[in-house]
């Protein structure tokens, strides 16, 4: 992963002597609870081993963070995030080399880390926790978009004592934003407003639905979609989706192939949105991503396993059935 300034990537065995030379400080570890202090050379390697076995077993992601010096890549600290599959979560943590405060790189780094993954993995929520009194790190995690949530009790293997931690979390909204509301009708201005989205299941020759994943960066980035989009002014739901399908995918579709099959009806906080979902099994030409997002085939048994809008969730059963 980039950013700016830096890269994020896996760790490596020849990284455990500059890895050891900037957490064997004791303002850098004494905060972090998880760390003795002395930190022993033999254990850099052993940590390091054991973050290949989880990033090949996609249960933790933990990233050297590194930095140009001159032509020279340099090691400037860790951003890692350990996932509870269960739950549909995750655990970031970060530090950085005391060379490196006060110059960006946890936030830069810790934002990079929380956007990547809410958009490529099956998380709905992130949580983190700063030791109290680390001013440092409460501006990191405020600034990378999560919300300050309440205070627990840690025991810290760096002193041996009980502290207290600062709870924090965040959500896919938290970080990417909501769903933007159109303008509310000004004769009745305490309504809700109506948005009205168009959206459609290809279908392939061996009966798959093409499911899009929403790019980073976009209102809920990582979940799964049919392709559409909204209605411009004056614009008819089959008029709509033939635009957004040459948009999105690159393929022609004409009218006389799209056939309404059924529709959403969903409220979300600042608006109600309606979703006529249409069925088509011809188009010209391959669909391609144009927008950074992610398309898969899938088969209509396996689409409750593709973590999608609540809008279209309801769609599911109806399509599964009727393929």
């Amino acid at each position: 992963m980039k950013t700016e300034r830096l890269t994020l990537r896996p760790l490596r065995p020849k990284d455990a002597e500059a890895l050891h030379r900037l957490v064997n400080d004791w303002e850098v570890t004494r905060t972090l609870a998880e760390l003795p202090y002395p930190y022993p050379r033999s254990l850099a390697d052993e940590w390091i081993a054991l973050t290949v076995a989880d990033l090949a077993a996609g249960s933790a992601y933990h990233l050297a963070i590194t930095g140009k010096e001159g032509r020279k890549e340099t090691i400037v600290g860790v951003v890692g995030l350990r996932l509870d599959a269960a739950r549909r979560s995750g655990r970031l943590g970060y530090w950085v080399g005391r060379a490196y405060w006060k110059h960006g790189v946890a936030t830069e780094a810790a934002t990079r880390m929380t956007r990547w993954a809410f958009a490529n993995l099956p998380l709905d929520l992130i949580v983190a926790e700063v030791t109290e009194g680390n001013v440092g790190s409460l501006k990191v995690l405020r600034r990378a978009g999560f919300r300050e949530v309440g205070t627990g009790i840690r025991a810290s293997l760096t002193t041996g004592d009980e502290h207290t931690v600062i709870a924090f979390e965040a959500t896919r909204d938290d970080i990417f934003g909501r769903p933007e509301a159109p303008a509310a009708d000004a004769a009745n201005p305490d309504a809700k407003p109506l948005l009205l989205v168009a959206a459609c299941a290809l279908v392939d020759t061996d009966g798959r639905v093409l499911l899009a994943r929403r790019p980073e960066g976009k209102k809920m980035a990582g979940l799964w979609e049919f392709p559409g989009g909204k209605l411009n002014p004056g614009e008819t739901p089959e008029t709509a989706l033939i635009r957004e399908l040459h948009e999105e995918l690159g393929i022609d579709v004409t009218a006389a192939c799209l056939a309404p099959f059924a529709f959403a009806s969903h409220e979300y906080e600042g608006f109600h949105l309606l979703m006529p979902l249409f069925l088509c099994r011809r188009w010209r030409g391959i669909p391609s991503p144009r927008e950074n997002q992610t398309l898969t085939w899938v088969r209509a048994s396996k689409l409750t396993e593709y973590e999608m809008p609540p809008a279209d969730k309801p769609l599911i059963p109806l399509l599964r059935d009727f393929l």
